[in-house]
Order: C-alpha cells, then structure tokens, then sequence
C-alpha cells in the first residue's frame, strides 16, 4: 500500500514537471491592414455584407500542439462576427452602421488544449455614403410683406447628414428655379426674392418654395451614390396700403322706365379696398353727368332718380362715380372712378300695325298673271307696317307664313316704321292650274321684349290664266285590234290630250302623220281615228300600222303620242292546190303528197285539212287529214292484188280529194286526182328506166340531163380533133382517107327480140317513179316543202332475163289518171314545182316513148 501511494506521488511530479515545461500558443500580430493576425487595428467598412469573411486569426504553439480559436463579445452588446474554431475565419453576422455604432471591443482567444490566450481588440467602422441630408425645424411656414425689396434675405433652411467626408456634406437648391419669383444660396441655404421681382398680395397671397438639399456622394456597396431630401417653404404675403379701391361688377347699366316714381332705387354699384388684407372704409359720390336728376348714397353705393321720368330731357345718361378709402393722416386716400350708364326706356305698350291706303288693315287683295318673272315685286300691294313704341319695344320681325317659300318679304327687320315689300322666289309654284288663288299671311312679331307682341295680315293673290301648259297625251302609247274587213269609215280608236289651261289656250287640235296613217283619219276635235271611206285593208298584205299622233294648241304647242294597230286575219281564202299534184306516180309501199296553201295569215284560218271524197273504185287508198299523204291500203302489196281489184281491167285510178281551212266559216276547195301506180322492180330493170321513172313529172330535168351528156360528147370530139391535126401539121403528113365498111349484123332471133324490148319497157316505166315531198311538219299547208323525202330501202337485185320462146303477151303495169280542179282559184299563187306545161311535156314524152317500143316490138 505504501509502494502504490509513492508511485502516485511519483507520477503527480512527473506530471507538474512536464506542465510546467509546456509553453502557450499566442497569435501573429502583422500589423495594420493585415487581414490575417490578431485583429490588431482592424477596421471594417459599414456596408460590409451579412456573411461576409472579414478576417482570419492566425496564431502558433510552440510545441506545434493543435490550436482553436475563439471571439467573444461583452453581453451588452452585440455578437457582431463568428469565427470558425479550427481555420480562425471571422465571419460578419450583424449589420453594421457606423452612425450607430463605430468601434466594435471583442475578445479573442487562441488555446492548445492546456493552454488558453486571450485579447480585447477594438474593431473600428469605416463610413459609406448610406445616409441622405435631413432637414431640421420643419415645417417652414414664412410671412413675407409685400413690398420687400427685390434681393432680400427672407428666410434660411438647414439640413445635416450624418455620414463623413464629401457623403456628409449639404448643398442647396430650388426644384423650379425658373417658374418662382425666389432664389436659394447653394451652400449657406439663405432664401431670397429674385432680383426684378416684387410681390403683389392682390395677385397672389401665398407662394410655395421646393428646396432640394443634396449630399457630396460617396461610395455604397460598390458604387458611387448622392442622396438628396426636400422641403417646402411656404411664403405667405402680407397685404400693405397699396392698391386703389376696385368696382366689382362693371360695366354698370341701368334703365328708367317712363313709370319709373321719383326717388325709386335705379341700380347699386359696389366697391371694395383693392388692400384685401387691411382694407379701409370707402365713401361713394357723383363726380359729374347727372344734371340733378340722379343721386348716390356715400356708404351704400345706391343711385336713385329724383325727377319724374317725362321731365328728364335726354334718353342717355352717362353718370361718373368715385369711390374713395378713408385711411389714417400718415396715409393719402386712394380713389378710384367708374361710369354707370342710365337708359330712360319707353314702356311696350304698342303693338306692331298693318297699314294700307286708308289707315290700318289686316287684308290686302289684287290680282295677277301665273308665272311671273323670278324675282318681280308685287307692285299692287302697298303695306305700311309701324310700331309706336321707342328703342328696342319697337324692333320686331316681319316674316311670310306660306308654305313652299313661295314669296319672300323685304325687309325682315324693322325699327318703328318700314315700307313691306313682297318678291316672287319660286315663279313654277305660282300655277293657276294647281290653284287659282294663293292666301298667305304677315307677321310682324316683336324681338327683345318680354310680351313679344305681333300682328298679322291676310294677303290674297287671284290668279289669272295664261296659256303655259302643252297638251298631253293620257298615254303614250295606243294599241288598237281591228278585224281586216272593216268598211271605210270605222272607228279604230280614240286618242285623248288634256290641255289644263282654260279658254282658247285649252282647246286641242289633233292630227296623224307617218309612214302607215295614209289610211286612216282622224277627227281633229274628238281624237277618234277611223278608216279612210276607200280604205281597203288586208291582213296578208300588211297585218301592221303605226303611225303618230299630234295634239296641239292654238299657240302651237304640242305632243307626240304613238298609235299601233293590229289587223285581224279573216278567214277570206279558200285552200289552193298547186298544178304539180293534177297527175302523180305512186311506188308501192311508198306515199305521194298532196298539198294546198292558204293565203290567209293567221292560224287557224291558214291551217288545212285534207280527205278523200269520191274514188273509183272506193276502199283502196287512204290520206292522212293533216299532211296530205296518200297510201294504197294495207292490204295491197304488189300489182297483181291491185289488178284484181280494178273494176274493168284497164288500171285507171281517179280520186276526188277535199283541203278544208280550220277557219270560220270554212272554205273548201276539190280536185281530181290521176295516179299512176309502178313498183320498185320496175325501177331495177335498168338505170334509164330508172331515170325515166324520175323525170316523169318533171321532164325539163330529163332534157336538161340529155343536153350535158350531148355537150361533154361534143367537147371531147373537139379536143380529139384539134389534137389530131396539130399532130398531123407537125409532122406534115398526108393521111389517106380511108372507107370501112361494116357488115351488117344478123338480126336476133324474135324471141330473143321480145325479151329485149320487155327490159327496154321496164326501164322506160322507171322514169315515171314520183320522187315525193317531204310532209310538212307544222301541218299549216301554207307553203311548199322544199327538203328531200326519207331515203327508200335499197331494192332486191332483179330477175335473170331467160329467154323464151313462142308467144309473148306484152303488158305495161300502170295506171294512169287526170285531175282536174273543181273551185275556181280565188287569189294568185306562185307556180307549183310541177307545172302544167311540165306535165303536158311527159305525157308527149310517154306517148312517143311508147309507140316507138311498139313499133320496134312488131319489127
């Protein structure tokens, strides 16, 4: 137990020895403007950012122990900085203001763990420009007499700023130094009135002053700043005796009426001290201008008339009044002088008055032509208009009551008395026919007066006619609708013009002329146009007249109207065949057509209708009523049928065929029809008979034909010939004329003769084919179709001839007939395409053709 208690005493020693051998850690003192040390003459800037690193403390232990840092504040002030314990940066954590607070005491510290060294610093604070100039002892309120002189002192402001250097000091100046009457001494703050100026109470009572008070500028955060404030001095003006006394509500008028009491008040003027601010008392008083007929009281101001108003002898009073202030003995009284004007005014009691020749009237007549000249005055009225008042009760306005401004009245202002007179404005409305009398009114109405008397006067204007107007036509235009048979002297229609004016002026007179009025007449008094007694009309000639009509006066003024008539047709033509239909050839399973025309020009009257009325024998051919086409019955379809039914054998058909006009009444006309019928193997036995066939009806087509054929032969021998002997004249050779002689052939067998001549009759029959017309297809019948018919069907290739012997029964397969028409032709018509002497040719032509086969047939 003794041995562990020497060794603990031994190891206490041990240890005080070693303690006593450690040294303490102290800090680096590098002096000013050093950022790194102990603080020592540290000084920071006041607008140092929060957060900011400021500063290090750097120290050493002598035995190279680790060291801590530590910064402490007193507890009465602020923790301004903080310090990082192990690095030693001190970091600003408070705002510093160094208006506030300029040095900062701390207490560092630096230890080695067994080793603690602390030191007090005194951390100064630099100023920045971050305070702006203030002004003390506001509000500046001032009371400045008027008549300061100009370049006075009158007042001096003062402000201070708290911040150091060029930041902290203060120069002055005004807002608007150009629009104030004062000026500001930049450095002292002396305010003075601007050399040249005065002020004036009676203008402007107050003035108010803007002073601005400007810093030096300094540096803030980084940047160069000025700081201003402002005030205002408010300089009130003191009022002194300077001003003459002033009249409030000139100019003054006033107005004596003639029932105006003497010593009633006529008006009151009012003045006052131009000093408003001390004013004195003020006395009134009649200077001159008012003859004893007017006075003023001194302390009021009240002018009063103290004569009875028939005795003041003028209507104008012009009355000078003085004003004058009542001040003390050290002061001259000031005056002041102004003119009241007094009227005698007469009382409204007259109205306007109308006068004519014979004292007052309130209705003028006379009388007049319509239509005068633009602008005439109306010589026979003679109105006087007059008020018997005075001055502005006799000023009134003369005007017209009158629709459409018609008149115009001159003068349309009056004072007492004018003469009236009335212009013409509008002459076209001046229209006896529109009105034989115009009515219209004066009115004479006062201007300036209360009561706005007036008067008026009936004016009344007859008027007289004149002749002005032009007949006119109740229309333009006049259609009429007359059938074409009227007798001469039938009335057509009736024409009518109105002339409005009256007497010999309105008489009218009428007359046709033109192109289509040489048949009619007109009447000149009624306007009834009729025919003339010869006038023969007809629709088909001319189914149209137009013309004019002339309506005038006895002073030659007139109009033009237009008359149209129509004409009706009539049925007056009965329906007329044309020739080529007397005789036609009909090709079985085809048709022919018929045809008749009527003259007359309007349907129905124009429109035909065609039917059968006698045949021989009947039930063998049928016709279509409205195109006149001809057809064998449906039955009959080859000769032989035919043949068999034709009563005697000898193939001759006649028929009786009717045209009827759809008019009222209906006419007819009939005629006998001759039809030769073939069919169409006839028609393919050779093209001569074919051709013949063709040109039965119209054998002038067939000469035609012969004769080119015959002069083409002619001109191709001519060229022949001429070539044959230019060649022979070229080559100067004679040629010998030579003789052949031909050998006569050996006739034909007859047989064999016989079957030739029955081809050469089949192809002679061809020609009598009729090429018929195309049906008309508005069925009006009024004129010949001119186009091709339907192309027929091309026919079966004929027979091989066999020749045959023995007897031949030789027979031609026609029938043939005549027409011959009935009714006589009413009117003339053009020639048909077949004509009679185209007829009468093919019958020669058929007879001669036939007789030469027979002759050669029994050859």
């Amino acid at each position: 137990m003794r041995r562990g208690l020497w060794t603990t005493l031994a190891l206490g020693l041990l240890r005080l020895c070693l303690a006593q051998a450690n040294f303490a850690p102290h800090f680096f003192d590098n002096g000013v403007g050093s950022t790194h040390g102990n603080m020592a003459l540290f000084s920071l800037p006041e607008d140092t950012a929060v957060g900011s690193h400021v500063y290090t403390l750097s120290g050493i232990d002598p035995e190279g122990d680790p060291i801590s840092y530590h910064i402490s504040f007193d507890p009465s002030s602020r923790s301004v900085f903080s310090v990082d314990p192990n690095c030693g940066n001190i970091t600003l954590v408070e705002e510093l203001d160094r208006e506030r607070e300029d040095e900062i005491e701390a207490i560092i510290s630096i230890s080695d763990g067994l080793n603690q060294v602390a030191e007090k610093v005194m951390i100064l604070v630099t100023d920045a420009n971050d305070e702006a100039p203030r002004f003390i002892q506001e509000p500046y309120v001032i009371l400045v007499p008027e008549d300061t002189p100009a370049g006075n002192s009158i007042f001096k402001v003062h402000a201070v700023d708290r911040d150091t250097g060029s930041g902290g000091s203060v120069t002055y100046l005004l807002q608007n130094p150009h629009s104030t009457k004062f000026a500001m001494d930049r450095h002292s703050g002396v305010l003075r009135l601007q050399a040249g100026t005065t002020l004036d109470y009676e203008k402007a009572q107050a003035h108010f002053v803007t002073v601005v008070a400007k810093d030096g500028g300094g540096r803030l955060r980084g940047a160069d700043v000025v700081f201003s404030a402002t005030t205002t001095i408010t300089v009130r003006v003191e009022d002194v005796q300077d001003t003459a006394p002033v009249f409030v509500g000139t100019p003054y008028y006033g107005y004596v009426y003639e029932d105006t009491i003497p010593g009633s008040e006529v008006l009151t003027v009012v003045a006052m001290d131009g000093d408003r601010g001390k004013p004195n008392h003020i006395l009134y008083s009649l200077v001159n201008g008012s003859d004893g007929a007017f006075e003023i009281n001194e302390t009021s101001g009240a002018i009063s008339v103290i004569q009875s108003p028939a005795q003041l002898r003028r209507e104008v009073y012009e009355l000078h009044v003085q004003v004058t202030e009542v001040s003390s003995a050290e002061h001259p009284a000031a005056h002041a002088m102004v003119l009241v004007t007094i009227r005698i005014m007469d009382l409204n009691n007259h109205p306007p008055t109308f006068y004519g020749e014979n004292g007052p009237q309130n209705r003028f007549e006379l009388s007049m032509f319509e239509h005068p000249p633009q602008g005439e005055i109306l010589h026979g009225l003679k109105i006087t208009v007059n008020d018997s008042d005075q001055g502005a009760n006799a000023k009134f306005n003369l005007r017209l009551v009158e629709p459409g401004g018609i008149f115009r009245v001159v003068p349309q202002t009056v004072l007492n008395e004018a003469q009236v007179t009335v212009i013409v404005e509008n002459s076209a409305a001046i229209d006896f026919e529109k009105s034989k009398m115009l009515t219209f009114k004066l009115l004479a109405i006062e201007m300036n007066t209360p009561e706005k008397f007036s008067s008026t006067a009936d004016v009344v204007i007859q008027l007289l006619d004149t002749n002005d107007n032009v007949p006119k036509f109740t229309s333009h235009y006049y259609f009429a609708r007359i059938p074409e048979n009227v007798p001469g002297n039938s009335n057509v229609v009736a024409v009518t013009a109105v002339d409005p004016d009256t007497g010999p002026g309105g008489e009218v007179k009428y007359s046709i002329y033109g192109t289509g009025a040489n048949l009619f007449l007109i009447h000149p008094s009624t306007g009834i146009i009729y025919t003339q007694p010869w006038a023969s009309l007809d629709a088909e000639a001319t189914d149209r007249y137009n013309f004019y009509v002339k309506a005038e006066d006895l002073e030659g003024k007139y109009s033009l109207a237009e008359v149209f008539i129509t004409l009706l047709d009539v049925n007056d033509h009965y329906p007329q065949f044309g020739q080529n239909i007397q005789e036609k050839t009909l090709v079985l399973g085809t048709s022919l057509k018929i045809e008749a025309t009527d003259q007359d020009a309007e349907e129905p009257n124009n429109l035909v209708d065609y039917s059968i009325i006698h045949a021989e024998p009947a039930n063998v051919f049928d016709i279509n009523a409205h195109t006149g086409e001809i057809r064998l019955k449906n039955f009959i379809r080859s000769l032989d049928a035919l043949h068999n039914i034709t009563s005697g054998g000898d193939g001759t058909w006649s028929l009786e065929v009717q045209a009827k006009d759809r008019g009222f009444p209906s006419f007819s006309t009939t005629a006998l029809l001759r039809i030769d019928i073939t069919d169409t193997e006839m028609l393919t036995r050779g093209p001569m008979a074919a051709f013949l066939m063709q040109t039965k009806d119209n054998p002038m087509k067939a000469v035609g034909v012969l004769a080119g054929i015959m002069a083409i032969v002619v001109a191709i021998t001519v060229l022949i010939s001429t070539a044959t002997f230019w060649r022979n004249k070229k080559s100067n050779k004679v040629l010998p004329v030579r003789r052949v002689i031909h050998q006569r052939p050996s006739p034909m067998p007859r047989t064999i003769r016989i079957e030739w001549l029955k081809f050469r009759r089949a192809k002679a029959a061809a020609k009598f084919v009729l090429k018929e017309d195309v049906p008309n297809e508005n069925c009006n019948n009024n004129r010949l179709g001119d186009s091709l018919p339907p192309r027929a069907p091309v026919p079966p290739p004929p027979p091989r001839v066999v020749p045959t012997m023995g007897t031949f029964h030789w027979t031609v397969p026609t029938i043939s007939g005549s027409l011959a028409s009935k009714q006589p032709q009413l009117s003339p018509k053009p020639k048909a395409l077949g004509s009679p002497v185209q007829s009468a040719l093919v019958s020669e032509l058929k007879q001669k053709f036939e007789k030469n086969v027979d002759s050669k047939a029994y050859f």
